[in-house]
Order: structure tokens, then C-alpha cells, then sequence
């Protein structure tokens, strides 16, 4: 699986994380990096745009993660590549537990290196080819295109006029993973598809694999 030229390299465990200043769709107001620093670890998920099922399913696994995560001394955070008030639209009928920001122009993606795969007829032939079935909620694995569009049949799923401009400015963006620590290094990373390709694509870490990290995040 080729990546965009333009992609920056995956930031790494030992690697210092950028910080970033976004606005949250819970409350009016900012969040940065450095409200964490010296206080707690961070598990940071960034994740595209509303229109993608795939994510809206691994917020939803990220913020059952909540509750286990902050007794380590790890707080979570989503950041969703779409406009305020899109997202607060559609969480306004969806309520989420898990902190929730914004970064519609994907300034954070590219600062951490969520990369975004160039889009070749040999990728897009693979998008026919792979079968993927990430939540099991489909009655047999699909191409990724169809699986993407019976989960949206599943969840009724509409798409705004924002939405419709995300998929198109950001197909297909990948999504990423990193726990911090408290000062601010990056203790553990995921990139979507790093580790199956194509086959990988919409599964999220279990907390089985999170746990063992966010204790090594916790205690340095």
C-alpha cells in the first residue's frame, strides 16, 4: 500500500508529540497537548471525517476505553477531521462520552504523520479485492466499499454537506493511534493498516494491547 508523497513518516515511540490547539465538540473551548503535560498520560486518536463508518465505530470503542484507561493516569481524546458544527450536529443526537475535537484541516494528521494513501488503480483494484468485516456486525466480509456503505445503511447514516466535502478532500486518509505520557513523548503508536495492509482497515486496538502501554505511559 503506496502513501501519499506529501505524507510526513509515522511519529514513533521516543519521539517528542507536537502539540496542537483544537476546538472541542463537548464545550466551547480549546484543548491542547500542554493541558496534559505534567498531569497525565494522553491516548490520542485521530480519526477522518464524520462520513467514514469505520471511524465513527472506533470512537465509539475508544470511548468505552474511558473509564479503564483513566485509573492509570491516562485521559482520551478523538480528534474527528470535520467542522465544529458538524460534529457537534451529529453528536448533538449521539452523545459521547470520550472528549471530542475537531481539525478539519487535518493540521494534527499531518503533524503526527497519519498518512494518507495515494490513491493508484492497483489500490483501488485492492479496495474490490480485499474482504473486510472490522465490527462483525455485516453477515460476511465485503469489499470495503460495499462494507462501508451497508454500515451506513445500518446506522440510517445521512451525510451533511460537510460530510460529503470531508470524503471527497480526504479518502483515503488512514487513522492513527499514540498514547503520550505526561511529558509528552510518545510511548506507543497504531497506524490503520501498518501491520495487515488493506485487510487491516477499520480495526481499532483492543484494550488488551493498550493496557500494557498505557502502564508504561502511566509510570515514566
Amino acid at each position: 500500500m503506496t502513501q501519499s508523497s506529501s505524507a510526513l513518516q509515522s511519529l514513533q515511540p521516543g519521539d517528542p508529540a507536537p502539540d496542537f490547539m483544537l476546538s472541542m465538540v463537548q464545550a466551547d473551548r480549546t484543548v491542547s497537548l500542554s493541558d496534559y503535560r505534567s498531569k497525565t498520560g494522553l491516548f490520542l486518536g485521530l480519526f477522518s471525517g464524520l462520513y467514514c463508518p469505520f471511524c465513527r465505530r472506533s470512537i465509539a470503542q475508544m470511548a468505552a476505553y474511558v473509564d479503564q484507561l483513566k485509573p492509570l493516569g491516562i485521559e482520551t481524546l478523538g480528534v474527528v477531521a470535520t467542522e465544529l458544527e458538524n460534529a457537534r450536529l451529529y453528536y448533538r443526537f449521539r452523545p459521547m462520552r470520550l472528549p471530542l475535537a475537531v481539525d478539519p484541516a487535518l493540521t494534527t494528521h499531518r503533524s503526527y504523520g497519519v498518512p494518507k494513501v495515494e490513491v493508484t488503480p492497483e489500490f483501488l483494484q485492492a479496495t474490490q479485492e480485499v474482504r473486510i468485516n472490522p465490527s462483525g456486525e455485516l453477515p460476511s466480509p465485503l469489499p470495503i466499499m460495499d462494507a462501508s456503505q451497508e454500515l451506513n445503511k445500518i446506522d440510517g447514516f445521512q451525510p451533511t454537506a460537510a460530510d460529503q466535502r470531508d470524503a471527497e478532500q480526504q479518502f483515503p486518509l488512514l487513522k492513527g493511534q499514540f498514547l503520550i505520557d505526561r511529558d509528552g513523548v510518545i510511548r506507543w503508536a497504531n497506524i490503520e493498516c501498518a501491520r495487515e495492509g488493506l485487510p487491516g482497515l477499520g480495526k481499532f486496538p483492543t484494550i488488551e494491547e493498550l493496557l500494557p502501554a498505557a502502564q508504561l505511559a502511566a509510570s515514566a
